[in-house]
This record gives structure tokens, C-alpha cells and sequence, in this order.
């Protein structure tokens, strides 16, 4: 087991252990799994562990609609049609007037989280021209569409929708390469949201920055290649590459942020 930790970050020792556990309990019961949602990285730890070349079991992801950061995971027996597992995913629609109010992603998050949901069960949401919609486990529907009748100043009626009804736009992407001294945190983020070394440093510790969806506080701490980054009021980014080094012995590697 410590052979495997030693790939990953020490805060995901944990998460790795769920994973095994939930491939174990699969391969010994004969009966898929259904995980609650998972953020990117946390799928493509779940990748790395369960699908490979000898697995017995088989994966998917299922977030509602074909651009899904959030997805919940099916692990299955070979032999179980994956594809007619439910993957257990409702669509809630509401509308606001947004010629009066004005409401964010944060809005609506920190509004669910007010009536106790975690955020394990909360799909994406999108919040666009007086229209809200979130994904959701669908055992705990019932429950959001009555209780989450209002969000910061506007009243909000929550209906069931078909999930092809998702309002979704492709994510853009904007790839630059450039090079840096390290890639410690406050270097990185330095780069991607063209700071000062010290405005980076104290976005870090007043904690506003996350990586991973995660907030982290430490300026030393040392990025990866596919790490997302997101700082709040100025967007998200991602290291999608580290090529190497320069002549001049820098971090060549590529950033991306999305429009």
C-alpha cells in the first residue's frame, strides 16, 4: 500500500482508500456501486485505481449533460451492463427576475448548503439570465425542490426537468505557454492571474484560492500537471502542461484559463 501513496498527495491517502474499498466491495458482492458526485480530480483518481489493464470491474462517469465538471461514478461487475445503470441524477430548474436580483454560482451554492446538503450530492449548477439549474442525486430531490424555495433575495420554484434540458455552454479554454522559477503555488498563480508575487501570496492566505476544488493555504505548495486552479472574483485556470526545463533552468509549461 505504501508503494501506491507514494504516486499521489498525501491529503488523497484517504480518498484512495475509499476507492480500493469500493472496488473490493464490487468485485465481493457482485453489485455496482454508485458514488455520489466527484470533482474532477477525484474522477481521475478513480480512473488511474479502477480501470486498469486487469480490472474486474468496469467504469463510468455520469454528470447530466456531455460537459459535466461534477459526475457521479458507477463501478461495475464485468459482466453488468453498465450503461443500464441508473445513475441517479435529477435536473431542478428555477426562474428569478434577474432585471432586480442578481444571483451567482455562489448564491445558489451556499444557499443549498444552508439547508444542510452536502456538497458530496450536488451535481453542477448554472446560473445564467434569471434561469437556475442544478443537478442533483435524485434521492434527495423531493427534498431540495421543497425546501430550496429561496435563494439570497429572490423566491425560487424548483421543478423536475429532463436532463437533456441542461442550459450548457462548451467551456473555452485559453492556452498560453510561458515559463517559471518553480511550481510552487504563489508562482503559478502569479502567472496564470498576472499578479505581484505578494498579491498572489496574500490571495493564498486569506484563503482564496483553491486547487483541486479545494481551498489550500500553503504559498510552497507544489503544483502538478492537470492541477485546476481557481481564485475567487478572478476565475479558473489549470496547468495543463510541465515541458520541462528551459536553458535557463526554468519550469517550462503550459496554462490555461477559462473564458
Amino acid at each position: 500500500m505504501m508503494e501506491l501513496y507514494q504516486h499521489f498527495r498525501k491529503e488523497e491517502e484517504a480518498f484512495i482508500d475509499q476507492i480500493l474499498s469500493w472496488k473490493e466491495q464490487v468485485e465481493r458482492t457482485y453489485q455496482p456501486k454508485l458514488t455520489n458526485f466527484l470533482d474532477p480530480r477525484e474522477q481521475q483518481l478513480v480512473t488511474m485505481l479502477i480501470s486498469t489493464k486487469d480490472s474486474d470491474v468496469n467504469l463510468l462517469f455520469n454528470g447530466g449533460h456531455k460537459f459535466a465538471e461534477r459526475k457521479r461514478a458507477v463501478i461495475a461487475p464485468l459482466y453488468e451492463d453498465i450503461q443500464a445503470v441508473d445513475t441517479g441524477l435529477t435536473l431542478l430548474e428555477g426562474h428569478f427576475p434577474n432585471k432586480f436580483i442578481h444571483l451567482s454560482h455562489r448564491d445558489v451554492m451556499g444557499a443549498c448548503l444552508s439547508l444542510g446538503l452536502k456538497r458530496q450530492i450536488l451535481g453542477d449548477i448554472v446560473v445564467d439570465n434569471g434561469l437556475v439549474q442544478l443537478v442533483v442525486a435524485s434521492e434527495i430531490a423531493p427534498y431540495v425542490k421543497s425546501h430550496l424555495t429561496k435563494i439570497k433575495h429572490a423566491s425560487v420554484k424548483l421543478e423536475e426537468r429532463p436532463l437533456n434540458e441542461w442550459n450548457i455552454r462548451e467551456p473555452i479554454w485559453l492556452e498560453q505557454e510561458t515559463t517559471v522559477s518553480s511550481l510552487r503555488l504563489d508562482v503559478v498563480v502569479k502567472e496564470a492571474y498576472r499578479l505581484s508575487r505578494k498579491e498572489a501570496t496574500e490571495y493564498i492566505k486569506k484563503l482564496l484560492v483553491k486547487v483541486n476544488y479545494k481551498l489550500v493555504d500553503d504559498v510552497s505548495f507544489t503544483l502538478q500537471a492537470g492541477d485546476v486552479l481557481s481564485l475567487r472574483g478572478k476565475g479558473r485556470s489549470k496547468l495543463v502542461h510541465v515541458r520541462g526545463r528551459s536553458k535557463k533552468d526554468k519550469q517550462k509549461i503550459t496554462l490555461a484559463r477559462l473564458k
